[in-house]
């Protein structure tokens, strides 16, 4: 399918809301990646033994051939693939492209949003438990009022995106199955943000969290739990390697945290980290048992 009538056919809505058949609700997913999976030992480890409960969904380069064996979670997984471009409309159409795929399986009804240097930072039952009964969607979306948020903005997305309405938030979401289809049905918003926000406008970091808060904005959580360290400077947060990964730096990121989940605080605010390069999956597999229960 074109992304079209594939996006015209994942936004179809049954009128009718009582299932007639066994739906277990699952989670998807979805690897936004240039080409291979690196860490997908360490995913395979987190999957096991709860088939049913989530989808995989993959894209990649469209030149991207992937050789995962038949008894992966990943084999047969990549959805038809464009390019995507950092900080273009085409890393959006990637984005959309992954949650329409994965709207046509009805039983998903949660979708989460990977690249390939995320790890999971506990076991799926955890996980799965955490976002399946959180009230809200994790979707980083805050009104930045210096020169890399309102400064981005253009007077030329007005009357459908005023200045007061602008957000920014973090790439990588997660969200359930009514925002899933805004997004994948939206006409509206998407033709001023691939007209209007360009370089030095990310629209990866301003057109969904925008979006969402104009058309939803009592279902977000409005934090991400996408774990990343901006604080060694620079357009993109720090890469980590194999010398990193020790049982200090793990800890750091589980331990010591505040933040709100269904409007009460918790000690679990990131259920997933970036971004790890492949050298730190031998060291990543060996703490795993320990630290994050898989």
């Amino acid at each position: 399918m074109s992304d079209e009538e594939l996006f015209w056919r994942a936004s179809l809505v049954p009128q009718i809301k009582k299932y007639p058949f066994n739906r277990v609700p699952k989670i998807a997913f979805m690897f936004l990646t240039k080409g291979p999976l690196p860490l997908a030992p360490l995913w395979e480890r987190f999957f096991k033994g709860h088939s049913g409960l989530y989808s995989i969904y993959i894209h990649s380069l469209p030149s991207y051939q992937a050789d995962f064996p038949p008894t992966s979670v990943f084999y047969g997984r990549q959805v038809p693939s464009q390019v995507a471009e950092w900080g273009r409309m085409s890393i959006c159409d990637a984005e959309r492209r992954l949650l329409a795929n994965a709207l046509l399986d009805l039983n998903n009804e949660w979708f989460v949003l990977l690249s390939e240097s995320c790890i999971p930072l506990y076991n799926f039952s955890i996980i799965y438990h955490y976002i399946t009964k959180s009230k809200y969607s994790f979707v980083g979306a805050f009104d930045d009022p210096g020169p890399f948020g309102r400064g981005r903005y253009n007077e030329n997305m007005a009357p459908e995106v005023q200045i007061s309405q602008w957000r920014k938030g973090a790439q990588w979401f997660q969200i359930n199955r009514k925002l899933a289809l805004i997004i994948v049905a939206d006409t509206k918003f998407y033709p001023k943000f691939a007209e209007f926000c360009r370089s030095p406008c990310y629209v990866d970091e301003h057109y969904f969290p925008t979006m969402l808060t104009i058309q939803a904005p009592n279902q977000l959580a409005n934090r991400s739990i996408t774990w990343v360290d901006w604080s060694r400077g620079g357009a993109h947060p720090a890469t980590f390697g194999s010398a990193d990964i020790t049982e200090p730096f793990i800890r750091g990121i589980l331990e010591n945290h505040t933040c709100p989940y269904n409007d009460q605080p918790t000690s679990i605010c990131h259920l997933f980290a970036r971004k790890f390069a492949p050298s730190t999956l031998q060291p990543l597999f060996f703490l795993a048992p320990k630290y994050f229960g898989y």
